[in-house]
């Protein structure tokens, strides 16, 4: 099977490392089942907890997408496969035809599979993209039990705010330091 859950960094996947002395995150190219393009997340020499808890955050939800998008992929290629062979046989087609290349099947009979496949996975679409109903900011604190994009993507922005505040007082702090000296 070409599309295997591989969870791995994609350091490991690609054979890319970014330098040792870069302090930003870094990019990987698209991994080919989930079609997501991996992080590689900078950890600051003197991290502060709400930095960590941030960064872990986003590494627990870049997992979350990953095994998400890699199952509803390789679910999709499967089924798709499944319905072209399945329609080529009706009409009486080898998959390949004398020459070799591969037989394809009408947008028509395309779109068919396409509008079959959304209604199948409708709700668990849904379930990933549902934004739950957040009355208060603990709710949304509570995201580390939760599975839902939204929420995550709502805390992860809270926590950027948070920690680019912490990071704008650091300066200010050393700056009226050696304004003082």
């Amino acid at each position: 099977n070409a599309c295997q859950p591989s969870h791995l960094l994609f350091s490991k996947a690609s054979g890319f490392h970014p330098p040792a002395h870069s302090c930003h995150d870094w990019i990987g190219p698209p991994d080919r089942c989930s079609n997501l393009r991996p992080v590689k997340f900078y950890i600051p020499k003197h991290e502060s907890f709400s930095e960590r808890r941030l960064r872990l955050l986003r590494q627990e939800t870049q997992v979350w997408n990953q095994q998400f998008w890699e199952n509803q992929n390789v679910s999709f290629r499967k089924e798709k496969e499944e319905f072209v062979c399945a329609r080529l046989k009706a009409k009486g087609l080898e998959p390949r035809d004398e020459k070799g290349q591969k037989a394809t099947l009408s947008a028509e009979e395309m779109a068919e599979f396409y509008k079959v496949f959304l209604r199948k996975n409708f709700k668990k679409h849904l379930h990933y993209n549902r934004m739950a109903n957040c009355v208060a900011l603990l709710v949304c604190l509570s995201i580390l039990k939760c599975r839902d994009w939204y929420k995550r993507n709502f805390s992860i922005t809270f926590f950027m705010g948070q920690v680019a505040l912490e990071r704008a007082w650091k300066r200010l702090g050393l700056k009226q330091t050696k304004n003082e000296n």
